[in-house]
């Protein structure tokens, strides 16, 4: 038991805290509960700096190439993007639940393609848990760091390219975003962008560390590739990690087109 002296000394010093210093506490103490969870708290979210960040460069458009269900279109606009989003997805299941997500804005469109170097049809391998499917292999590291990420089918997507989306779109790249999270297939969206790349006023990787798919380019190809495009890396949000080691496997990398 705390001695009457002790009592008296925290009595004193939860009375003389300010209360700047009592929300330090509260918020502490939900931290750590959370952390108990595998949660947190942060200042700032990742989804409302995005948001400042294209409004400061006059971002009115996002290409959102691999939509799934529609998690990225529908984070952003709570978060403030009030432009146009023009998303993509091949998987069937996905689509419609993205299309029906788009439908409650006007300026939100769903398109049900694949997007990759050229124009045609392309088979999707389908992941057990949706957004781990690609047009790539799985290798063992993915399949040992999310189990729900093997392949339970196939299907034909149609496929387009981004310069076609461009102009079936009317989009003015500068002063739109591309969006790309394609599990490996990322190369393949920028070579189908052509020249038009380089007009993006910013581009959004997911970004792999590790190859978690056949033939992929890693992080450092594809940073290599955006700066020689004009672009610099502007910041990057922890993704996918490695549930028994804690290595990071996968980020978000947003590119700002230099001027």
């Amino acid at each position: 038991m705390k001695s009457a002296e002790t009592r008296s000394l925290s009595t004193r010093a939860k009375a003389n805290l300010t209360p700047g210093r009592v929300n330090e506490y509260a918020i502490t103490a939900l931290r750590n509960a959370l952390h108990k969870r595998n949660l947190d708290i942060v200042r700032n979210p990742y989804w409302v700096t995005l948001v400042r960040t294209l409004g400061w460069r006059g971002v009115d458009t996002i290409l959102d190439v691999g939509a799934n269900i529609g998690q990225y279109g529908s984070g952003i606009q709570a978060s403030g993007f009030h432009g146009r989003i023009i998303s993509c997805e091949p998987l069937p299941d996905a689509y419609a639940q993205l299309e029906h997500r788009a439908a409650r804005s006007p300026l939100w469109t769903a398109l049900r393609t694949a997007v990759g170097a050229e124009n045609g049809t392309v088979e999707v391998n389908v992941s057990a848990n949706s957004y781990s499917s690609s047009v790539l292999q799985l290798t063992n590291a993915c399949l040992e760091a999310a189990p729900k990420s093997r392949v339970v089918s196939t299907v034909q997507a149609p496929l387009t390219t981004v310069q076609d989306l461009v102009a079936t779109q009317d989009i003015t790249p500068r002063r739109a975003l591309l969006k790309v999270d394609t599990q490996g297939y990322e190369a393949a969206v920028l070579d189908g962008a052509g020249d038009e790349l380089k007009e993006f006023a910013a581009v959004q990787l997911e970004l792999s560390l590790v190859a978690l798919y056949e033939g992929q380019a890693l992080f450092y190809e594809l940073d290599e590739r955006l700066r020689k495009t004009g672009f610099e890396l502007f910041s990057v949000e922890s993704g996918f990690c490695d549930p028994t080691s804690g290595r990071m496997l996968q980020c978000d990398g947003l590119y700002i087109r230099a001027e």
